[in-house]
């Protein structure tokens, strides 16, 4: 009874269990020679941090997507994507709902007078959404991208539907795989791919609580949840500050934008500031970006998107509250207030919390890469920011690491993915009723 209690208490165990569960089939799947265009076929180490990369919505590739896997190995990466996005999308959606009192514990969601977000019936149609919502943005964008490629490119139309079909999957679920061994360099300068990859991935990343609520409320912005508020002034501010940032850092650059007319300068410097936010691909070449472009892109990959999204990264709702945590201690106001609400003390812990802890893991991760490899501090910094927020984006290095970092890049993924999920369940779900204050007592701080 006290084991069945601990599963109810900390839900997040079983999505764990279920991510590595498709993590080792995704593996076994592509070990087999079905898979492998090579005769020599795929090391586990390689099919391991592939399949990883591919569930947990990343990107990172070790060895060419385009040229080491078949069209069978191709097919078990389009669906790891899929069930990625899919099911991590399901159930934090779903515990977005739980933490804030929207869903009962015999699975039935209800109205909170508070936030007034959703209100959706049961699982069933919540899960029913999500995945009709996922089809719905995937088939919008390949209906772009299909006779785009068919007609500008002279693919045949079977090539160019499969094309268009996993770059959609791949881009609004923000996982950052292509079928090119350049990503989308090749069409740096075309708006028709460039744009609808770069909007389906700022969908994915908003997050489905968000989708669903400007579905039925979007003419009455008045009425809209903090989180939604939040979401979208953040997520419109870091979007617009990457474009603005990139352009302006790579705009001479020679081996970046400074060929490229101008049109086309706004264009991949567009596409390429939104990129950072975990959608992982890059129609300009990474390695020979400025190192201060490095640091601005690993601030944006470091806060990623939005929660319940397809999205990686400490989230625009976390960074959002610490900064009007901040705003609200500079002023000497007693309470956090955002958008005409009152922000609960618990969220203000809870995502000072994410942020320590994804700090810790980034930094440690960068130490080991230090001590342990001939790589630069940009680069080991960039690569480990890069797994652990789920981008995908990469100077350059993947493919030379030994096999200890690519599995600490691995697991980085993992835990990238699910750890703050795990954290958030197990902060926001745990009820502890304390019987009794100890005396309180002020610390010195600065």
């Amino acid at each position: 009874m006290t084991n069945r209690s601990h599963r109810r208490r900390h839900p997040a165990q079983l999505v764990i269990l279920g991510f590595a569960a498709v993590v080792t089939l995704g593996t076994l799947l592509l070990t087999l020679p079905a898979a492998n265009v090579t005769a020599g076929g795929t090391t586990v180490v390689d099919a391991l941090f592939t399949a990883v990369s591919a569930l947990c919505l990343t990107g990172l590739v070790v060895v060419d997507t385009a040229g080491n896997w078949s069209g069978f190995g191709h097919g078990v990466i389009l669906v790891l994507i899929q069930l990625g996005g899919i099911g991590i999308l399901t159930f934090a959606t779903l515990l977005v709902m739980l933490v804030s009192h929207r869903i009962g514990l015999r699975t039935r969601l209800t109205t909170a007078a508070e936030t007034k977000t959703l209100g959706l019936g049961d699982v069933r149609s919540v899960v029913i959404g999500v995945v009709k919502v996922s089809l719905l943005l995937e088939s919008m964008t390949a209906a772009v991208l299909i006779p785009r490629f068919a007609l500008a490119y002279d693919m045949e139309w079977s090539r160019a539907t499969w094309l268009g079909v996993f770059h959609s999957v791949s881009a609004f679920n923000n996982a950052g795989f292509a079928l090119w061994p350049d990503s989308l360099t090749r069409f740096v300068g075309d708006p028709w791919v460039c744009l609808p990859v770069a909007f389906a991935s700022i969908a994915g990343g908003l997050g489905f609580p968000v989708l669903f609520e400007l579905r039925r409320r979007f003419t009455k912005p008045g009425g809209w949840s903090m989180h939604t508020k939040i979401v979208l002034w953040a997520s419109g501010a870091f979007l617009l500050g990457g474009a603005v940032f990139v352009t302006a850092l790579e705009w001479g650059n020679p081996a970046t934008l400074g060929p490229l007319p101008v049109q086309e300068k706004l264009l991949a410097g567009f596409f390429q500031g939104t990129m950072p936010r975990s959608a992982g691909f890059n129609s300009l070449d990474l390695a020979a970006m400025n190192s201060a472009t490095w640091l601005g892109i690993d601030v944006l990959m470091f806060v990623g998107g939005a929660s319940a999204g397809t999205a990686g990264g400490i989230k625009v709702t976390t960074f959002a509250v610490l900064l009007f945590v901040i705003y609200a201690e500079v002023r000497g106001e007693s309470a956090v207030n955002i958008f005409g609400r009152r922000l609960h003390g618990d969220v203000q812990r809870q995502a000072l919390t994410v942020v320590l802890l994804s700090v810790a893991a980034v930094v440690t991760s960068t130490v080991a890469f230090m001590v342990s490899t001939a790589f630069t501090l940009d680069q080991a910094l960039f690569e480990v920011i890069s797994a652990f927020c789920t981008v995908g984006l990469s100077t350059g290095i993947t493919a030379e690491l030994p096999d200890p970092h690519k599995v600490l890049l691995t697991v980085l993924m993992f835990v990238g993915r699910l750890g703050p999920v795990t954290i958030a369940s197990a902060l926001a779900l745990r009820r502890r009723v304390r019987l009794y204050e100890l005396p309180e007592e002020r610390p010195l701080i600065g």
